[in-house]
């Protein structure tokens, strides 16, 4: 194992896709993704979480963990996460990108996509386990540090949220480190905030946000 492979989740790799080492999960294949023995490309500039761990910060993904992923989309990143981690809960509420989202489940036993949304958790709390290891967060909506405050509730003691704030998504207007300095601000409700670390140039205007709960 490499050195670089020493800072990624378990479960996550770099692998050589004809272009030198890139993150890669084992899984089917997605979004038509390179493949490679088993291999699947994780693009860091299609996925925001892709782009947390490329630049270096801790998202407490393991083998075993259990994931709440709000913002699941059409599972372009989720189907990472649900290749190398424990039960995943997907969240996801436009009906368009949940059929798709279930279609990116039938070959991962251990997906769970919900047709729900992320800013009324009491309406999912019935379905995802309590004490998850992680909160994963890509909501493009207003108030999106109180969503996560909101979905606290799901994480255990010593779980990690792992957040990605679009500036654009709260005030086209504002400067973004505004809009980051206020989400925070609004974080510290529920959470700690250990590290941040903004997402270029993999994502324009994004923070992401890793966070214990207080």
């Amino acid at each position: 194992m490499s050195d670089d492979e020493l800072d990624l989740p378990a479960g996550v790799a770099r692998r050589d896709f004809g272009d030198g080492p890139a993150l890669a999960t084992r899984g089917e294949p997605v979004y038509g993704e390179p493949t490679a023995d088993g291999w699947r490309r994780w693009d860091p500039h299609r996925s925001k979480l892709g782009a947390t761990i490329e630049k270096g910060l801790d998202t407490g993904l393991a083998a075993d963990a259990s994931v709440l992923y709000l913002g699941a989309a059409n599972g372009t990143t989720v189907s990472h996460v649900a290749d190398a981690a424990g039960p995943t809960y997907a969240v996801e509420f436009a009906p368009r990108s949940a059929r798709d989202l279930l279609d990116v489940a039938e070959d991962r036993p251990t997906l769970f996509p919900l047709l729900k949304d992320a800013r009324k958790p009491e309406t999912y709390a019935h379905v995802v386990e309590s004490g998850v290891d992680v909160l994963v967060q890509d909501v493009a909506t207003r108030g999106q540090a109180r969503v996560a405050v909101e979905n606290a509730r799901f994480l255990a003691d010593d779980g990690r949220l792992v957040l990605a704030v679009k500036a654009r998504s709260e005030d086209v207007t504002a400067d973004p480190e505004d809009v980051f300095a206020d989400a925070l601000d609004d974080l510290r409700e529920a959470y700690e905030v250990v590290a941040r670390e903004r997402l270029e140039p993999y994502h324009d205007d994004h923070l992401a946000v890793v966070a214990i709960p207080r």
